[in-house]
């Protein structure tokens, strides 16, 4: 059955799950179904925003290109890509909209990255009227700016009859924000006989719904053939000489071509900012396609679920910041976990959590440059460790310590989800778990990545001091619970990991380490404490922490993933078939889906509800699926399960962080948490499949 939308003037929110994601690996854009940008920061993934109609669909600021006329939609990646389109149908005519963020691939040297927002507009059959709206809203919508239309002299234009209009760019200027925006567009035909379209760009004033300045707009009537391309950049700020501006004019004049007067043109312009030709927007958009084709091409996965794996693959692609290696939790921010809640948390920095298992999710997939690069953006963390040899939770994907958290009061929350924050306090946490994800992370990378020097190993053995040092401590753990500090079995399960992975180190690499027979004595004494202090055995399970033993949390789930115990120990399975219950009688699966913990009955010093986890769903498939190596039968729950979980992703294949009761996409997107460990549970059920066949 297919939804008719009805083009409305006052739009509303659209789903979280309905958006694609496109980037260049230094930021994205969320595009809504029915071809509105409504989240984009400029110029880095965590840059203030100019476009977040996602968070306040007043004034959040947006780049819509919609019908005037009833239409259905459909909307797909280009395959095996990151280019999207979006295709509007109705009895009159079908037009498709192609969005993307330029990359070339390595090879091409002729030019720089080229930071645009393309946006080609074509109509395939018939005839559509289609709306386009350009109204940014600089600095999360803090920022005034001014808006004007000028003279375009950046575009090669065609020798036609005389346009009844000037060739106009929108130039956006906000000195608050520090930032400057044009809006450019190229039209073309590609049949015979079907003039180019005509394009004439008008001020847009929607200052009644709180914007601080002037958006544009057009409405555009095509036809089968004719083609209009937008192209959104923050224009260099250099004067050119007249002879930077092509015209046909001058071109007769000189007596050549005005083809060979565009080319000698561009030789005169920054290598940032050529001529705007065809030409060249079809180069970019095939350069662009090549780039991701070659990339997922290089996937050594050849597991089941490839297209899960290889989308979630070019999705986590999409979360990498180049300049630095590092891997973004997620390109959104404030996206409610609980419509109407108030979890609403910014993600666009580097956890050190997720490293571990994001380099797990590269290796594993063959893409050994990405695993090396941000095993080096890791690496430069640890040397740049705090005096007392302590490591932040996360880091901003510069590198940096400081995310200070602020909220917004002026934006209206995803179907007003308040408040909207930007930064992150958790970044001052005290989350000592983080530390059994980083040495984890570091020996997997001695595994399958580049052997590190004796300079590092000394810092990485500082680590593991500091992790013994401070076993005993309490803290805020892996769910950044906002009130007082406790002894998370979570925590003393990674404590463990890192002394154990510090251990198999300078064991399998013959390393020195003075103090060996203590690290020993101290992992082993670890694990006996977990065993006595975390163990509730009147219920059977591991429980969240050693002050609340009768509170499960499905974080624990993490156990045989992380080799302290293996799926089949009694305990660990008795605390898995807890979790597999419903909450109604205890545990914290409900349709197939895991939450948590249960917020009824533990206070996070957050307050609000939540959905069910999709992490944590994951970790418990792959859990299910390594006990299923001993019993079949768990190996075909976890198959059944994971391919359950696969219909929750959105229609592009794409994860958030938690799903609803009611299966809404919940939380920011796209979590790279979740794509992650996607990933893992595809490798392992696959591998625990093969290995189970062979031995029947």
């Amino acid at each position: 059955m297919m939804n008719i939308n009805q083009p409305q003037h006052d739009r509303g929110y659209i789903p979280i799950a309905d958006h694609g994601l496109i980037g260049n690996l230094r930021t994205a854009a969320l595009v809504s179904t029915d071809g509105s940008v409504e989240s984009y920061c400029v110029p880095n993934f965590d840059s203030p925003s100019i476009f977040a109609r996602i968070l306040d669909k007043d004034k959040g600021g947006h780049f819509s290109i919609t019908p005037t006329t009833p239409f259905t939609t459909k909307q797909s990646y280009l395959p095996n890509s990151n280019i999207l389109q979006t295709k509007y149908l109705n009895e009159q005519g079908v037009a498709t909209v192609t969005d993307f963020l330029p990359r070339q691939p390595s090879s091409a040297t002729t030019r720089p990255l080229l930071a645009w927002l393309i946006r080609r507009v074509e109509v395939i059959r018939g005839t559509m009227s289609l709306r386009v709206e350009c109204a940014p809203a600089f600095n999360y919508a803090r920022s005034a700016h001014t808006t004007d239309l000028v003279l375009d002299t950046s575009v090669a234009l065609a020798l036609s009859p005389a346009s009844r209009h000037p060739h106009n760019k929108a130039f956006f200027q906000s000195p608050d924000a520090g930032l400057d925006l044009d809006l450019r567009y190229v039209t073309e035909s590609s049949l015979e006989n079907v003039p180019e379209p005509e394009v004439q760009l008008n001020l847009l004033d929607l200052s009644a719904k709180g914007h601080k300045g002037p958006g544009v707009w057009t409405e555009l009537e095509l036809k089968e053939g004719q083609v209009v391309t937008f192209v959104l950049r923050t224009p260099p700020d250099v004067k050119l000489p007249p002879q930077a501006h092509p015209t046909h004019e001058t071109a007769q004049e000189m007596g050549i071509s005005y083809e060979k007067l565009v080319a000698g043109a561009s030789t005169l312009r920054p290598p940032d900012d050529p001529i705007l030709t065809k030409s060249l927007l079809r180069e970019l958009l095939d350069q662009t396609n090549h780039y991701w084709n070659a990339w997922i091409r290089r996937s050594t996965y050849t597991g089941s679920w490839k297209e899960a794996v290889n989308r979630s693959a070019l999705a986590l692609k999409l979360l990498i910041y180049e300049p630095t290696g590092a891997v973004i939790a997620s390109p959104t921010f404030s996206l409610p976990e609980y419509i109407g809640g108030t979890r609403n948390w910014d993600y666009r920095a580097s956890w050190i959590r997720d490293s571990s298992f994001t380099l797990y999710a590269l290796i594993r997939l063959g893409f050994t440059h990405e695993a090396n690069a941000y095993m080096e953006f890791i690496f430069e963390r640890v040397r740049a460790r705090d005096p007392d040899g302590s490591l932040k939770i996360m880091y901003t994907i510069h590198g940096e310590k400081d995310f200070p958290e602020e909220e917004l009061s002026h934006l209206d929350g995803h179907k007003g989800s308040k408040p909207v924050r930007i930064g992150n306090g958790a970044i001052d946490h005290v989350q000592l778990d983080i530390y059994g994800e980083l040495m984890d992370c570091i020996y997997l990378s001695q595994k399958y990545g580049r052997p590190l020097g004796y300079d590092t190993w000394i810092a990485v053995r500082d680590i593991v001091e500091y992790v013994i040092a401070h076993v005993h401590d309490p803290d805020l753990s892996i769910w950044e619970v906002r009130n007082r500090h406790r002894h998370f079995t979570y925590s003393k399960v990674m404590m463990w990991v890192a002394i154990d992975r510090g251990i198999r180190l300078a064991e399998k690499r013959s390393l020195p380490c003075p103090r060996r027979t203590e690290w020993y004595a101290a992992r082993d004494a670890l694990y006996e404490e977990i065993m006595q202090k975390a163990w509730n055995a009147d219920r059977g399970f591991f429980a969240q922490s050693y002050e609340d033993l009768d509170i499960l949390d499905s974080a624990l789930l993490v156990m045989p993933l992380v080799f302290f115990s293996t799926a089949a120990d009694p305990r660990f399975l008795s605390t898995l078939k807890n979790v597999l219950l419903s909450p109604e009688r205890g545990g914290l699966t409900s349709n197939g889906l895991v939450y948590r913990y249960d917020v009824s009955k533990t206070d996070d010093g957050v307050g609000g509800e939540e959905g069910t986890f999709c992490l944590c769903t994951l970790w418990c498939i792959e859990a299910i699926a390594r006990a299923g190596e001993y019993d079949k039968a768990m190996l075909n729950k976890a198959v059944a399960m994971f391919e359950d979980f696969l219909q929750y992703t959105n229609h592009l294949g794409l994860c958030t962080e938690e799903i609803s009761d009611a299966g809404e996409a919940l939380g920011n997107a796209v979590q790279g948490f979740t794509h992650v460990t996607l990933i893992s549970a595809a490798y392992n059920l696959s591998r625990m499949r093969t290995k189970v066949s062979g031995s029947v």
